[in-house]
């Protein structure tokens, strides 16, 4: 299901997967492609290398989110273009929405552009992306369906040169309703090394979805982060979804048990 009625190359900018889903779970997935479409893929001045490269997009992030979507009955949003473009998950006013560098690699076609240009990546990728979050969020409102929201992720096993040691993160704001159970059973129930707003955490500025969507208005939100080398294969991304589906669905029947799903900012 598309959302959203800006295109951009003959392509929807973000898409709905299982939209009637009952679960009480809302995917996202802002970092789900690494698509360039015309004129982008030219004009940003990258090369086919970093078009492939972590830097575009979160490699095996979209696998697993499709994989819980099916596993817990959850809604999915993702954006279906690159985050060399706009990232989705930014403010429209943070200095790395559309990035000039990232981590070692100049942008040279994101440099110096006009509030034009700005608008119209907002106009054409970052705004329906967010307004496809807010319609489902507001149907499930509407419906009195307990909801909360669980953006996927995934990130490199090193940056600018420093190792990161765990598996998987788990990122939340000062709402650790979900965090905490999950957090909990991961430590209990395997081997992993797990992080704890690590390698991130909101003070990056990396939650601004979950901020929006579901922080304001009193959701459960968390993010999850698996390193990129833990999902290189469908199986990978398989395996993982089935870890985190049970512990997921458990947190957030608990976590939401009496809730009328009602929620306002």
């Amino acid at each position: 299901m598309t959302a959203g009625a800006v295109t951009h190359g003959g392509e929807p900018a973000v898409l709905i997967e299982n939209p009637d889903g009952q679960g009480q779970i809302v995917l996202v997935c802002d970092h789900a492609s690494n698509r360039m479409p015309r004129p982008f893929e030219t004009d940003l001045g990258v090369t086919e290398e970093d078009k492939t490269a972590h830097i575009a997009w979160d490699p095996g992030a979209l696998g697993v989110s499709r994989a819980l979507s099916r596993l817990l009955d959850a809604p999915l949003i993702h954006s279906t273009v690159s985050r060399l473009i706009i990232d989705c998950n930014r403010s429209e006013h943070a200095p790395d929405l559309i990035p000039i560098r990232s981590e070692r690699t100049p942008i040279p076609g994101n440099e110096d552009l006009s509030e034009h240009q700005r608008s119209e990546r907002l106009n054409l990728f970052h705004r329906p992306f967010h307004a496809a979050i807010e319609t489902v969020l507001k149907e499930r409102a509407d419906n009195r369906i307990p909801t909360a929201v669980v953006s996927v992720h995934s990130y490199t096993p090193v940056y600018n040169g420093i190792a990161r040691p765990w598996e998987i993160g788990l990122i939340s704001g000062p709402d650790r309703r979900l965090i905490d159970p999950v957090l909990a059973r991961l430590q209990a129930e395997t081997a992993l090394n797990v992080g704890d707003n690590e390698p991130y955490s909101p003070a990056d500025g990396v939650y601004y979805t979950l901020h929006r969507h579901a922080e304001t208005a009193g959701r459960p939100a968390l993010m999850i982060e698996i390193r990129n080398d833990e999902v290189r294969t469908a199986h990978d991304e398989q395996r993982w979804a089935d870890l985190l589906a049970p512990m997921l669905r458990t947190a957030s029947r608990t976590v939401l048990a009496g809730v009328d799903g009602v929620l306002h900012a």
